[in-house]
């Protein structure tokens, strides 16, 4: 974001001009921190007219003046969408103490917003006159009024004057609490570095490790080396150095984060939202806050949850005993038979055994794994999939010089969308990867197909002094998985905004991505861009059939960690009375099922649980394990026609990329599938054996 201008230079707020950039695209380079806020106030605003343009309507309440209520020019009326897309993402991803602020000062705001809209009694009367009589709708509008209707049953308009008086709190209380956490963990996060002196320390660390160790410190202002607890920098200690006591240290502050006698302690925060969200889901007539969320999901109920998940359990525990042996063996042969192994040792040991058994290192692939060459295989595979491509267009303004748009073509060469690539960490941008939408695609009235703007975002291995951003195969997966998410908003060709694209229920949203990572260990998807960044050598067919080997590699026991993820914040919300107890010692029997190795009882998930606190994933973080069950289904139909054979990708485009939320997601499944799915195809290839009952 720019400087406010000066006094002689009168700045004129952007968001209420229509933006003079490629594709109407946010002009960031033009945005100041007072634009927000003034573009938040007026937005509200806004829509407040809106508001009583429609209730004060003396026509009879009908689809086109109650639903469809925006003149022909939505620039106007959705201004307060297009500066909340804008602010919050670059809350995420670039954020500074001067957004926090102001995210603290506008959350309240904005939820008694929200409140007003969605407990309006007036409105909420017109909803209803209109569900019960409209004009013949077609199967979208059908489904946009039921959207809607439900929305505000499931918001509180059916309830009292004291009911809707108490959601509102709630609302604000939790909106505010969520904030709260999200920057705590943050703040604690960003300001964790272990600082290195003695070269000696080093010891087993690869030198691009070193390299990059070693520019970090320098961008910190120390000698030495540094470390921190962004995964690329993390990662590497705790696999290969040789020093145990460096790698529980760095452990023990990843896995402590927000749990310490400080301001940036998340404890009571967590109790508070946990219970907040029981509180609300009771107050609208629920049991638990699972059975509220899951009303609109594909699992329909807690009790289908957890027959998924004690299906894997089952299935899957017996060979991740046998992986945690095959590790501690190993561990033990190097160690000696003494020796016990912790949770800090896990990651050094199983890379010992990958090497036991595959001769398998991360460090032998980055190498053909440049950034940009990963970058050229990703669109190629998209070019081949589906026939379109990408051109990087630096007119298009961009937040941060990380970042990267290209505008995106069909196979017609149509325009298709914008994409926005920002690849790695930084001290404004939050942990993990996501996919997000600065405009969401949709049909405006005159019949325009506006087309979405979409990003992601990512925090993989930075390039050095020396050496380019070489990327490990994980983080290839990780590449993949995202852009999965994005080709589910760029293909959105729906009418309805709040339908298209990933506006899905949450647990079919992870179907597109996780779908995309199935093609990082395929021999023909790495010949088309793995090649080595410095002789141009394409990745030796060798190695290659050692990563297909090497596929299930501890894929039970990674099984059941997000297995235990998924039990925890299953016991978080089916709970029906207020939860009082340690956060600490309730994680532990939560999820004491799933586990196969020893827990401390100082380490903590929960205070840093961003998914299921903060994130919309509340009693649905089962759903990456549901949406894995999906894809390994549909894509024994890539495997049996071709994985690049475009007839199926086109039907997968038709059936479910392209349709967001338009139908019950099973349905769309159907449809490109022919049946419904089954378990059998993810255990298949992950080489488990159905357990006999």
């Amino acid at each position: 974001m720019t400087e406010a201008s000066p006094s002689n230079a009168p700045h004129v707020n952007p968001f209420f001009t229509p933006y003079d950039t490629p594709h109407h695209t946010i002009p960031f380079n033009q945005l100041t921190l007072e634009d927000f806020e003034e573009a938040f106030i007026e937005g509200m605003r806004r829509d407040k007219e809106q508001l009583e343009k429609t209730i004060n309507n003396p026509d009879k309440p009908t689809f086109d003046n109650t639903i469809l209520n925006k003149d022909d020019d939505s620039f106007y009326y959705g201004l307060l969408d297009r500066v909340s897309n804008a602010f919050f993402n670059l809350l995420g991803a670039e954020t500074n103490d001067e957004m926090d602020a102001l995210a603290q000062k506008m959350e309240p705001l904005l939820t008694q917003h929200s409140n007003d809209m969605l407990l309006n009694p007036q409105l909420f009367q017109r909803i209803k006159a209109v569900k019960r009589h409209h004009r013949r709708l077609t199967p979208e509008e059908k489904r946009m009024l039921d959207n809607i209707y439900d929305g505000f049953r499931r918001n509180g308009a059916l309830l009292d004057d004291t009911g809707k008086a108490r959601l509102r709190q709630l609302n604000e209380e939790i909106g505010l609490l969520s904030l709260q956490f999200s920057q705590n963990l943050l703040k604690e996060r960003k300001a964790y570095t272990l600082h290195l002196t003695d070269e000696g320390d080093l010891d087993g660390l690869p030198d691009r490790v070193r390299e990059a160790a070693a520019q970090e410190a320098r961008e910190r202002g120390l000698e030495g080396w540094g470390f921190t607890l962004d995964t690329p920098s993390m990662g590497p200690l705790l696999k290969y150095s040789t020093r145990r006591d460096l790698r529980r240290q760095l452990y023990m502050a990843s896995n402590t984060l927000c749990t310490h006698d400080n301001t940036t302690n998340n404890l009571d925060i967590c109790k508070r939202i946990v219970n907040l969200r029981r509180e609300i889901a009771q107050l609208l007539g629920f049991k638990t806050y699972a059975d509220y969320v899951l009303k609109q999901r594909m699992a329909s109920n807690k009790r289908n949850v957890y027959r998924l998940l004690d299906e894997l359990i089952d299935s899957y525990k017996p060979t991740a005993l046998k992986e945690l042996k095959e590790m501690e063996k190993v561990a033990r042969k190097s160690e000696g038979r003494g020796f016990t192994m912790e949770p800090w040792d896990i990651s050094h040991y199983s890379y010992k055994l990958q090497m036991a058994k595959y001769d398998l290192d991360s460090e032998m692939l980055r190498p053909y794994f440049e950034l940009s060459r990963v970058i050229d295989g990703v669109f190629g595979l998209a070019q081949r999939l589906y026939g379109i491509t990408f051109v990087e267009n630096t007119s298009i303004p961009v937040y941060h010089p990380d970042v990267k748009a290209y505008e995106v073509f069909d196979k017609d060469g149509s325009y298709l969308a914008v994409f926005y690539a920002d690849f790695h960490p930084r001290k404004g941008k939050r942990g993990g990867a996501w996919m997000t939408s600065f405009q969401g695609q949709y049909i405006n009235t005159k019949g325009e197909n506006i087309r979405p703007h979409v990003s992601v975002v990512m925090n993989l291995t930075k390039p050095t002094e020396s050496k380019p951003s070489l990327l490990s195969l994980g983080e290839v997966e990780t590449f993949l998985h995202e852009f999965g998410h994005s080709l589910h908003g760029m293909f959105a060709n729906t009418r309805f905004e709040s339908m298209s694209g990933t506006n899905v229920w949450w647990d079919f949203v992870e179907l597109p991505s996780q779908f995309m990572e199935n093609y990082s260990i395929e021999k023909e998807f790495l010949r088309t861009f793995a090649f080595h960044y410095e002789t141009g050598e394409p990745l030796p067919d060798e190695l290659i059939d050692r990563i297909v080997r090497s596929r299930n590699f501890m894929v039970a026991y990674n099984c059941l960690r997000q297995v235990s993820f998924g039990l925890l914040d299953m016991a978080y919300y089916t709970m029906k009375k207020p939860f009082e107890g340690n956060i600490l010692e309730f994680e532990k029997k939560a999820w004491e099922k799933a586990m196969v190795f020893k827990q401390l009882p100082d380490t903590c998930m929960t205070t840093q649980f961003s998914h299921i606190m903060a994130g919309g994933y509340a009693a649905g973080y089962y759903s990456y394990k549901w949406a894995e069950v999906l894809e390994a289904d549909a894509f024994s139909v890539f495997k049996k026609h071709g994985i690049f054979d475009t007839n199926t990708a086109q039907r997968f485009r038709d059936c479910i990329l392209s349709r967001g939320g338009t139908e019950h997601p099973m349905e769309l499944y159907k449809r490109f599938r022919g049946s419904e799915p089954t378990i059998d195809a993810l255990l298949r290839r992950n080489g488990i054996r159905r357990r006999k009952k």
